[in-house]
């Protein structure tokens, strides 16, 4: 059995349908009907996991025996895991762990396994488990949400996204290559091809599209200028759709001479959950491939709509290879209240909002390092580029201080700087200022997916 043999791609778009299709879908679909569909993808994902080392030990440990959830309104009697628990598999029968699920099919019958791993940005990387047929519908999804926004015909997508062994480079390549008729660039990482290069592929090939974490794709806009490039004038990126977390998407726009700019939301093991439309009005849940809860984070019960929570999600349509089920991705977000302005019967999310495993607790105050980014926009001169350094001192207290590259260096304005944070933060912060690209070294801006952002010395 190879790689092919094990979907086809005619059905998959019938049970997850892109495009027009999608859009027509999920405006004439009920919520019972969606539901009914979710409920049956899920019994099937957990006849799957029932057979799995993995899920036998975690269920069995609170009590779960077979026949005690019997339908998707049940899920809330299992427990939620993470990366924690996935880690500790590993220890346990290395390399790869019991959480696969391939060594539960018969000798001989198991599909082929695709494996990448995490980009390790809260630690060890972890290894990424998909079977063909779960690996090209995370792959359609993700075409799905790139067609909604507007990628198509003539698109010349130039994708900043790692590739090595991390998963996002690649599986992104797959989604724009296999879904869509656009033409992919894999221009990667700054290491992968220098950042002063990117701009110029950018600009000779005509890419009308830029995909990958915001970050980066500022800091393309800032070196193009440096070259002496105008954004608006010498490029012709008309779209960018990446990773905009709590970023400006007014100033992406304006950085790219007025692109428009969308926002879609997954992690490694689970592919994509949620994506922007066209109105730009909140992240709609792929709620036939991924079924959402949003859980308190000390408590794990569910909050309503509106109140902010770990996001845990059970990947419906991963029932070959590392099932998902109540996957915990500590990544903060809340559900929108408001009507879908395209009519779409599906929940939005308002995007994320920070970890909650990333979370520094100064003097009684939640600072999430992902938002000082918007924050430090006020400030003239700021590069797109920080790092906060969190330690604890003689007597125990802890002190934070914000690194933060702005165009005059270290001369900056630290007063203004601080009086800012303590306004938006409620906490009193210390700041140090940098030239532009001394930071580098500590976010890893030019050679990770996603930059560093705490330096945590507290240990």
């Amino acid at each position: 059995m190879i790689y092919f043999d094990c979907f086809d791609a005619t059905e998959l778009r019938r049970e997850y349908p892109l495009g027009q299709a999608f859009v027509d879908k999920f405006r004439s679909l009920s919520r019972d009907a969606l539901w009914q569909e979710q409920n049956a993808r899920f019994m099937k994902l957990l006849a799957r996991a029932w057979g799995m080392a993995f899920y036998r030990r975690l269920w069995g440990a609170h009590g779960i025996e077979v026949g005690d959830i019997r339908s998707l309104a049940d899920i809330g009697k299992l427990p939620t895991f993470g990366k924690q628990e996935l880690m500790a598999s590993i220890a346990a029968a290395p390399p790869l762990g019991d959480f696969h699920g391939r060594d539960s099919y018969a000798p001989g019958s198991a599909p082929p396994l695709v494996m990448h791993t995490t980009s390790g940005t809260t630690g060890t990387p972890q290894p990424l488990f998909f079977g063909p047929r779960g690996r090209e519908i995370q792959n359609l999804l993700l075409a799905r949400a790139y067609l909604l926004q507007g990628m198509g015909e003539g698109d010349i997508v130039h994708s900043v996204y790692g590739h090595g062994l991390i998963n996002g480079g690649h599986f992104v390549r797959e989604a724009v290559l296999h879904w869509t008729p656009a033409i992919f660039m894999s221009a990667g990482t700054g290491v992968e091809t220098r950042s002063a290069r990117q701009v110029e592929i950018l600009r000779d090939f005509g890419a009308s599209v830029i995909v990958g974490f915001a970050d980066y794709i500022k800091k393309l806009a800032e070196v193009a200028r440096e070259q002496g490039l105008d954004p608006a004038r010498d490029f012709r990126v008309r779209m960018i759709s990446g990773h905009l977390g709590r970023e400006s998407r007014a100033q992406m726009s304006e950085l790219w001479g007025g692109a428009q700019v969308y926002d879609w939301y997954g992690v490694g093991d689970t592919g994509p959950i949620a994506a922007e439309g066209p109105d730009q009005a909140g992240l709609y849940l792929m709620e036939d491939a991924q079924y959402v809860e949003i859980l308190d984070v000390d408590s794990g019960a569910a909050v309503a709509d509106g109140q902010a929570g770990d996001l845990v999600v059970t990947t419906l349509f991963k029932d070959d290879i590392y099932p998902l089920i109540r996957f915990n991705t500590h990544d903060l977000t809340l559900i929108e209240t408001d009507r879908s302005a395209l009519g779409l019967q599906l929940k939005r999310m308002r995007g994320f909002l920070g970890r909650s495993d990333n979370m520094v607790k100064l003097r009684g105050i939640n600072i999430f390092p992902q938002a000082l980014g918007p924050i430090l926009e006020a400030l003239p001169g700021f590069t797109g580029e920080f790092i906060c350094e969190v330690q604890r001192d003689a007597q125990g207290r802890e002190e934070m201080t914000v690194l933060i590259e702005t165009r005059a260096g270290e001369s900056a304005d630290s007063q203004a700087a601080r009086e800012l944070l303590r306004a938006r933060l409620g906490v009193e912060v210390q700041v140090g200022f940098r030239a532009p690209g001394a930071l580098a070294p500590l976010t890893g801006i030019e050679t990770r997916q996603k930059p560093v952002r705490l330096i945590d010395k507290r240990a």
